[in-house]
């Protein structure tokens, strides 16, 4: 193997006993100069006067050489922190790494459930129902995540009653639900038929549930608000027994909200709407969810689609 050079193995002896960097941290550092080193043997470049020219093309080689984001994100950091210790130490004038960014990464596609998934889960019903008055709570919680798109925190932050105090509240008479979204921004979403049904359900064995006074709309066991960690725990158990392909969580029946919505109406400014986005470019990423879906489609269908 390659030795470092005595100016990075110095770095590195700081790193250990200054910094008191863990040794699996020491050796992605090791790792990292030893890259550099090679590197700029290669091209032949001086590694004490480096230019900020020079250090942007080596990152430009790491790019071409189809590292992702995050391992050029990750060299550049330790190349930057070498430098910087070499200039509080007199051997370098400047930091040619200081300013340098690794490429963005892409934003991972939110995870949504197919259509028929999303429909078995809301409709799902336990064999065995411990508590009734839970069972119509739980029903009501999936029905408003998945037919309304609502943040969990949202969803957990609704009232029994409309007030000037309430962060939401959900109008049965009027279909709407009625949100306090991110930003402080209010939005009302249509409340459909198999959610208002449910939460009928819900709201007649409510008051056997809910402490004296409590505002919540949805409540815990003691009677109290239910947490987020609730919803979340119930969530994925119960997805856990109606069969679904994966690991489900509030979010994702927003997602699948937004994707399923989008693919039938093809409005991005409707679905941004409902989801309260206040950027559109926030909601398009829900295009590429349709994309992928109509692609699948023509993998499956089409005979030159065949690879």
């Amino acid at each position: 193997m390659t030795e470092l050079a005595p100016d990075f193995q110095d770095y590195l002896q700081h790193a250990r006993v200054q910094q008191r960097l863990s040794p699996r941290t020491l050796r992605l550092y090791t790792d990292g100069l030893l890259r550099l080193q090679v590197m700029l043997a290669e091209a032949a470049l001086p590694a004490r006067s480096l230019t900020l020219a020079q250090a942007r093309r080596l990152a430009a080689l790491l790019h071409r050489e189809g590292l992702a984001p995050k391992s050029i994100a990750l060299l550049l950091s330790v190349w930057r922190s070498a430098y910087r210790w070499l200039g509080l130490q007199g051997r370098v004038a400047l930091n040619p790494f200081d300013g340098l960014r690794a490429p963005k990464a892409p934003k991972p596609l939110p995870k949504a459930l197919g259509v028929d998934d999303a429909v078995q889960l809301a409709a799902f019903t336990p064999d065995d129902v411990p508590d009734s008055r839970l069972e119509a709570r739980d029903r009501a919680l999936v029905e408003l995540l998945y037919g309304c798109g609502l943040r969990a925190a949202e969803l957990t932050s609704l009232d029994a009653q409309a007030s000037a105090q309430a962060a939401g509240w959900v109008d049965l008479q009027a279909g709407e639900v009625h949100v306090l979204g991110k930003g402080g921004k209010r939005r009302s979403t249509p409340l459909g038929r198999a959610a208002a049904d449910a939460l009928r359900d819900w709201l007649t064995v409510r008051p056997q549930l809910a402490a004296l006074g409590e505002p919540a709309l949805f409540v815990g066991a003691r009677g109290h608000r239910i947490a987020g960690s609730t919803l979340r725990a119930m969530l994925g158990a119960r997805a856990v027994a109606a069969g679904s392909p994966a690991h489900v969580h509030p979010h994702m029946l927003r997602h699948s909200f937004a994707s399923h919505l989008l693919q039938s109406s093809g409005d991005l400014r409707a679905v941004q709407e409902l989801l309260g986005h206040a950027h559109i470019t926030t909601t398009q990423v829900y295009t590429q969810l349709d994309h992928q879906h109509l692609a699948r489609i023509y993998d499956a269908a089409h005979p030159r689609a065949k690879k």
